[in-house]
């Protein structure tokens, strides 16, 4: 099918340009064979990476992750980082909010939103804690890892970055996550409230303490500016720190 395509236009493109004089033939016939050629069908990306040495891929994409993860905590840890940005913004646990809408209904809706403040000053206290770790993730990066990341989807490197990191970043935000919430007195009534409903499989167990629920979503919050960061410098390789780095995303789209 494909063959009897390109043999249909070879010939209208002879009819058309016969009389110019302009054809040319042989570029042409170029061109169909490197069409129908078996490494067409394959993956842009690895072609395009062909023509740069594998020290030069893996340091293209340090520079490129170093952007990106440095990008990403500064964009969250300034002040409404979450709070002020819905993609990331921490709600009440699913277990308080049909509470909340009671509340709000008899004017109480103050403590719900101090309560949400809090949480949400307390992701941003605590994600500055990830900027050592992503970038220590980047040094430690195999060729094969780099192979993946620079041939992978659009959040190839952030999936990279949340199994490389995930534990050691839940280690480092809980506790600055809890010295901000002993700040508040809701969030005690609320590790009371869903301590004892654990207790009776009426609250889910990962939401039994408030700063593990924090933390959870301050690293999914995180994660998911990283992916946003992550696809920019892939679709638009220019803007990427570094010209090797710029060079090589580039090749990878064509």
């Amino acid at each position: 099918m494909l063959r009897s395509l390109i043999a249909f236009v070879l010939v209208c493109c002879l009819a058309l340009n016969a009389s110019a004089g302009t054809f040319d033939l042989n570029a042409l016939k170029a061109k169909l064979n490197d069409l129908t050629r078996p490494s067409a069908a394959g993956s842009k990306s690895s072609s395009g990476l062909d023509r740069f040495s594998t020290s030069e891929q893996i340091e293209s994409l340090r520079q490129a992750l170093t952007q990106g993860a440095k990008t990403s905590v500064s964009t969250l840890a300034r002040k409404d980082g979450f709070l002020g940005n819905p993609r990331v913004r921490i709600p009440l646990p699913e277990n308080l909010q049909k509470a909340d809408r009671v509340m709000r209904k008899i004017g109480l809706g103050r403590y719900s939103d101090e309560l949400v403040t809090s949480m949400n000053r307390a992701a941003e206290a605590a994600v500055p804690e990830a900027k050592n770790l992503l970038i220590g993730a980047i040094r430690k990066m195999t060729v094969t890892d780099a192979k993946n990341i620079l041939t992978g989807g659009d959040d190839a490197a952030t999936r990279y970055f949340r199994k490389n990191t995930e534990p050691e970043l839940t280690a480092r935000f809980t506790p600055i996550v809890s010295r901000s919430m002993k700040k508040v007195r809701l969030a005690e009534a609320y590790d009371r409230f869903a301590g004892k409903g654990a207790e009776f499989g009426l609250v889910d167990k990962r939401n039994a303490r408030l700063e593990d629920y924090i933390t959870r979503k301050a690293m999914d919050g995180l994660f998911l500016i990283m992916a946003e960061q992550e696809k920019k410098i892939r679709d638009h390789p220019l803007q990427a720190t570094g010209e090797l780095a710029k060079k090589i995303f580039a090749a990878i789209r064509q």
